[in-house]
């Protein structure tokens, strides 16, 4: 076995946009950084990321305010956001956009050179600043450039295993190369977790085969870290069910915005039936709802979805307005939009819950341990405004950057731990050993069905129930895995650690998901269909059975004062 110890001040797990944004802080700073990730840092998850990044620019509407942008944010998250933490991202998003435009990012303008803006679902005002409906991948280029200008070292196909903590305080990671297995110890001050979420459990999911699996939500927890809220999961309405190898790919909600319309198998536009105002203008967590529904009340299509429909818009204006769209059908079932109407089903998208990190600088209470992005907790609540993903890491991005560097700075000793990094290298060593008869896609699989059938969109106490019991089993059987690496390189250990992870963010979802009893947001129950007051509150998970009630901050009165209902009218949906 060979093992390579490489010392740097920050170490950054992820390569996507906030773990870039973070390391790019660092380095103008001077610092020493190393950024790691399992895929291609050219083809991390936020370059999947279409509609737009949100900041209260007020370049189309000068009556916007970022106090206007928390209010809406704090509104449309049924009242379980971080007020602290939605300040900050909204207070601070205008210098996001302005450190992008620095790094180069070609955002749409508009004749007079003011960045153009648009509406998004649940927004007051025009404040979705946009490259195309492709913005997430010019962020995500943008700034793989900056990093690049910097030398950063960006060390791809890298699998973090574990994060080296001694007496609560980290002093790096353990890890192995994807391709020729050889191991990493990483000696580091801080480390980042921006390893994203845990989408990637259900059976459809817009993230990709691999990513999203729950790494971030494992890593923490083990590292002495806790998940704050890992029942509030955001499913997006139009993911495709076909092919199988890309179930859960998404139809931009643009297609909706354009003037999409959504019907049964029997032809009926049903929204009328959920919200005949907004119908499919509605917001993600109704229309997802209403799908789910009338195909579990059998008024679905054959294979289970329901349908959206594009082909009575002029071709031009598909083809210009709709291009990602048009390109992907074409691509995954050779289907031409502009002529026949697209079969959907409702798709796990997005973990608003995550790591729990404090509003002041996303630490996560295990010292030298930081969390951002998709793998951090507080800005969303029950339901995610689309746009503020991408502002998020930007802001958390450079203060988290900051942070870092100064509790690097102020070390004047770094105590490690033999047992620790022997921990790491056995857990390692013991799946490479493993011959069991189970095969991890298979449990892989068996695991993202549970979820999908007992914790998707509708969920009941019976339901959740049935989950923990077939996750128990599940768990038993990931002990007689059998894992073989081939000349092809070591994906098949990546596959164990990646199923280790599902499993932990399943038995997270499913325990606060049956304790949180109420309807709110993305969260359906349907034995609990109202909204419950007492249960306004963030449900902290520490482990198997260790839940803990987190009391949510008052929203300051500046932000307070301006929460309300927002129409939708020529408003694209989030």
């Amino acid at each position: 076995m060979t093992e390579q110890r490489i010392a740097t001040s920050v170490l950054v797990i992820g390569s996507g946009g906030a773990g870039l944004r973070a390391a790019i802080e660092l380095a103008e700073r001077g610092v020493d950084v190393l950024v790691v990730g399992k895929r291609s840092k050219a083809d991390a998850h936020t370059a999947l990321a279409a509609g737009g990044i949100n900041a209260a620019l007020a370049t189309m509407d000068p009556s916007d305010t970022w106090q206007q942008h928390a209010a809406d944010t704090i509104k449309e998250s049924y009242l379980l956001a971080n007020p602290e933490i939605v300040r900050v991202v909204t207070e601070h998003a205008a210098r996001g956009i302005e450190d992008l435009e620095r790094y180069g990012m070609p955002f749409a303008r508009e004749e007079d050179g003011r960045i153009s803006q648009r509406f998004f679902g649940a927004h007051t005002f025009r404040r979705t600043s946009f490259a195309g409906d492709y913005t997430g991948l010019e962020i995500q280029r943008t700034l793989v450039n900056r990093a690049a200008q910097l030398d950063i070292p960006i060390h791809d196909t890298c699998y973090i295993t574990r994060i080296l903590v001694r007496d609560n305080v980290v002093f790096g990671a353990y890890g192995f190369d994807l391709d020729t297995g050889k191991r990493y110890v990483f000696h580091a001050d801080v480390v980042i977790l921006a390893a994203g979420g845990h989408t990637r459990i259900w059976r459809r999911t817009s993230s990709r085969r691999d990513e999203n699996t729950g790494d971030s939500f494992r890593l923490a927890v083990l590292a002495g870290g806790r998940i704050r809220d890992p029942e509030l999961v955001q499913f997006h309405p139009s993911g495709l069910i076909e092919p199988e190898n890309a179930a859960g790919t998404l139809v931009s909600e643009a297609a909706r915005g354009e003037g999409g319309i959504l019907t049964n198998d029997a032809g009926e536009r049903f929204m009328a039936r959920y919200d005949p105002q907004r119908m499919e203008l509605s917001t993600r967590d109704r229309i997802a709802l209403a799908a789910y529904t009338e195909i579990k009340e059998g008024r679905g299509t054959p294979n289970g979805g329901v349908w959206l429909d594009v082909s009575h818009l002029p071709r031009e204006q598909i083809m210009q307005r709709l291009p990602r769209v048009y390109q992907t059908l074409l691509e995954l079932q050779m289907k031409d939009i502009t002529r026949e109407a697209v079969e959907i089903a409702p798709t796990a998208h997005y973990s608003m819950g995550g790591v729990w990190v404090s509003p002041a600088d996303h630490s996560t209470g295990v010292e030298g341990l930081y969390a951002i992005g998709e793998a951090s907790s507080g800005l969303h609540g029950a339901n995610r405004l689309g746009g503020n993903s991408l502002i998020e890491l930007l802001v958390y991005g450079r203060i988290v950057g900051e942070a870092a560097a100064e509790y690097s700075a102020s070390l004047s000793a770094q105590q490690r731990s033999h047992s620790a990094l022997d921990e790491a290298r056995s857990e390692v060593d013991d799946l490479l050993a493993a011959d069991g008869q189970e095969n991890v896609r298979a449990l892989q699989r068996a695991l993202r069905n549970t979820m999908t059938e007992h914790a998707g969109v509708v969920r009941d106490e019976t339901g959740l129930r049935k989950g923990l019991a077939e996750l128990d089993e599940i768990e038993e059987r990931i002990r007689d895995v059998g894992v073989h690496p081939d000349l092809a390189g070591f994906q098949d250990l990546a596959h164990a650690f990646d199923l280790k992870s599902s499993a932990l963010s399943a038995r997270a979802t499913l325990e606060c998901a049956l304790e949180r009893r109420e309807t709110r947001g993305c969260h359906n129950r349907s034995d609990h269909p109202d909204m419950d007051p007492a249960q306004q509150v963030n449900l902290v998970w520490s482990g198997p059975g260790r839940i803990e009630r987190e009391e949510i901050p008052a929203v300051p009165e500046e932000i307070a004062s301006l929460m309300r209902d927002v129409d939708t009218a020529g408003k694209l949906v989030e």
